[in-house]
């Protein structure tokens, strides 16, 4: 049996689950893929730490340039995260020749075009199934599973811990930083959150989707993000009373020859089967002109998912490597270029939830309706949330919209603002 080599850079909670999974594995990949998978070589700065697993003696090192530069090491699987070293390494990788294993979904956001040229330029695999939804086979479904299939659209829940926050503030009624900090406690969210809570994570995550399932990657720069920071719990429980779930959303669709690529907060249906992904599980439901509607859902994150999905990876390339070829060298593009644009913010046309704190006087609320109507959004719903003791002499309202251009709402909504019947600016939130 063949065998192949494979070499980790970065020993922390991935990189020690991924080697774990190869050392303990070892033979039931080998019988199942018919290639002897042989962990080689991992590098980390600090090899002391105890990772909670035992490694053969001479496999750790802290050399990462030797490791790439082993011959006996023919796949390099890339888990130190970010931009800096970690996209160093990865083209180093590639221009000598060596396949990639990365779940790196910030360096692929942002260097994507350059690591995918790099790797068709030397016929070496460049495999990221772990960039997105940890342990959930979402990458694999779009690059195989329904590569059949015109991709209509792409919704997923992909951070954590937003979601674990959302299910928080609406089960309990806690407030945004109250669970936030639990979350930091229990390990769910970072000591400085901003990347997961400011809608960033996801965002990275959402154009390397786009990428796969319509032929192009918008920059971050291009993706309108909304995080759930400044979400009130409020409106969450408002939601909630018309029959709806606050889900932070990425948002990844196609109308014709453009795509609409964002990340907001976002109204879920209670009967929405996304609507009951809850806690720190992610999940995606890809619609496509074949198959309709499938989701797919699991934990996102984690040292055990996460390497699951990346052993998953460096399997499908030893076996190619076992056979003399990899997906460059039959053919096979990491994905395939398309002619679609990424849609216009202002264009891209939703339902909406809006809150509005009116000043408690008589007309207020039909002042907001003409404004509206008048910039060409329609109400479908409204409902006075308290009396205006509760709200120091202004009375939350809530409407539903019908669905309008964003354009078109925030015209309303600046008008409305100067308008004097609101005593703060209104909340938007977009509804699925």
């Amino acid at each position: 049996m063949k065998q192949v080599g494979v070499g980790i850079l970065g020993f922390g909670t991935v990189g020690a689950g991924v080697a774990e999974g190869l050392l303990r594995n070892r033979e039931l990949m080998a019988e199942r893929l018919g290639v002897d998978i042989v962990l080689k070589k991992i590098a980390d700065l600090d090899i002391t730490t105890d990772r909670g697993i035992t490694v053969p003696e001479g496999v750790l090192t802290t050399d990462a340039p030797a490791v790439i530069a082993d011959p006996d090491v023919r796949i390099i699987v890339e888990t130190i995260g970010g931009t800096g070293i970690a996209k160093k390494f990865v083209l180093d990788a590639l221009n000598a020749g060596k396949c990639v294993v990365t779940a790196n979904k910030k360096l692929l956001a942002e260097h994507g075009r350059e690591i995918f040229d790099t790797a068709a330029k030397n016929n070496v695999d460049i495999y990221f199934g772990a960039s997105v939804g940890g342990g959930i086979p979402i990458i694999r479904v779009l690059r195989e599973g329904l590569a059949g299939n015109q991709i209509e659209s792409v919704h997923g829940i992909l951070n954590g811990t937003c979601n674990y926050i959302l299910t928080r503030m609406e089960q309990e009624g806690a407030d945004f930083d109250v669970v936030l900090k639990d979350a930091q406690r229990l390990g769910y969210a970072e000591a400085n959150p901003s990347l997961d809570i400011d809608g960033f994570d996801t965002a990275h995550k959402a154009c390397i989707l786009a990428a796969l399932a319509y032929g192009f990657q918008p920059t971050l720069e291009q993706v309108q993000v909304e995080g759930i920071r400044n979400l009130n719990g409020m409106d969450v429980k408002y939601a909630a009373d018309f029959g709806y779930r606050i889900k932070l959303l990425a948002v990844v669709a196609k109308d014709g020859e453009e795509v609409e690529v964002g990340v907001h907060p976002t109204l879920v249906p209670f009967s929405h089967m996304l609507a009951n992904v809850n806690g720190v599980f992610n999940a995606a439901m890809v619609k496509g002109d074949m198959s309709d509607y499938t989701m797919y859902y699991g934990r996102g994150a984690g040292r055990a998912p996460t390497a699951s999905t990346v052993v998953g990876d460096i399997g499908d390339i030893a076996r190619n490597l076992a056979h003399g070829e990899t997906r460059y060298t039959r053919g096979v593009p990491t994905y395939a270029e398309g002619s679609a644009k990424l849609r216009a913010a202002g264009d891209i046309a939703s339902a909406f939830y809006l809150r509005f704190m009116l000043a408690d006087k008589p007309g207020a609320f039909g002042t907001v309706a003409t404004i509206l109507g008048r910039h060409g959004v329609s109400i479908s719903a409204a409902s006075q949330k308290g009396p205006a003791a509760e709200a120091g002499g202004s009375v939350p309202v809530v409407a539903l919209t019908h669905k309008a251009k964003a354009a078109d709402l925030e015209a309303a909504l600046a008008e409305i603002k100067s308008s004097g019947v609101v005593a703060e600016d209104p909340v938007k939130l977009r509804m699925l």
